[in-house]
């Protein structure tokens, strides 16, 4: 059995797990979450705890109930504290600024870039050089900062664009004659 799958989550106070034939629901304070289940793994809630374990001996079974552990583990984790991405703008005169959900950045293109922000993530900056992405969901998040990273990545000489906070941006020499 998978090493993952054998570790129960404790579900904290607040949070509503609901387990049906086909799906799970996770509800808590940011938000509600729903993944379709596998038939390859069985799931039993019984009080403050969920339980995963492979349906058969196979290896998929295995693989799929150590999946669904920390897929299920990362829904009551963004549904209780939820999740944050930091991204940093360099560059002289790189600027980003949030209205509502959209994200106006002026990154030296000769327009300024407008990002839409989809349903259930919410965009900060505390700086004009700093932005937070917040949301339930982890994947989304991480999605949704990778996109606005891809807008404009660190270039390898100068290191100017958007990376994330905890990036490290190795420059190169440029060419000598």
């Amino acid at each position: 059995m998978s090493r993952v799958a054998k570790m129960p989550i404790d579900v904290p106070k607040g949070v509503d797990v609901q387990l049906t034939s086909d799906k799970i629901t996770v509800k808590g304070a940011n938000g509600t979450l729903s993944r379709a289940l596998s038939s390859h793994v069985r799931i039993k809630h019984d009080g403050g705890k969920v339980t995963f374990e492979p349906a058969d001996a196979s290896m998929q079974a295995n693989a799929m109930s150590g999946t669904m552990r920390a897929l299920v583990a990362n829904m009551v984790n963004g549904v209780s504290k939820g999740f944050e991405r930091k991204l940093t703008l360099v560059g002289v005169g790189f600027r980003a600024q949030a209205q509502g959900q959209k994200l106006n950045l002026q990154i030296g293109f000769s327009h300024p870039v407008v990002k839409d922000m989809p349903a259930g993530i919410k965009c900060e900056t505390p700086t004009q050089t700093e932005i937070v992405i917040k949301g339930a969901d982890r994947q989304v998040v991480g999605q949704v900062a990778a996109e606005v990273r891809g807008i404009r990545p660190p270039e390898p000489y100068k290191g100017k664009g958007i990376r994330y906070s905890d990036e490290r941006v190795s420059l190169k020499e440029t060419k000598k004659k």
